[in-house]
């Protein structure tokens, strides 16, 4: 049973590396949901990533690895997780039972 748990943890493993704002190396990525050249919409282990800049470019996409490299400028990075979500839901389930 230990390394089914240790298999588990590797699977959530995730990397962001981000050069003078113009270069983000990314490892854990999923899928890319969208992009364009302001905003690339990536689903990753630890949920949605949204990055948002001017010029950005996907330079390298390895989907068997999860590894992608985003060259552009780079303004922010956003994760959105839908845990959050389910642990509200389950307040108010409690709430009104």
């Amino acid at each position: 049973m230990e390394k089914k748990e240790v298999k588990v943890l590797e699977d959530k493993k995730s990397i962001m590396h981000i050069e003078n704002r113009k270069k983000l190396l990314l490892s854990g990525v999923v899928e890319v949901i969208s992009f364009n050249e302001e905003q690339i919409v990536l689903n990753t282990n630890l949920g949605t990533l949204n990055i948002k800049g001017q010029s950005l470019k996907m330079n390298k996409l390895d989907v068997q690895n999860g590894d992608v490299v985003i060259i552009g400028m780079i303004n922010s990075c956003i994760y959105t997780n839908n845990q959050v979500k389910k642990q509200k839901e389950r307040l108010i389930s409690r709430l009104f039972k």
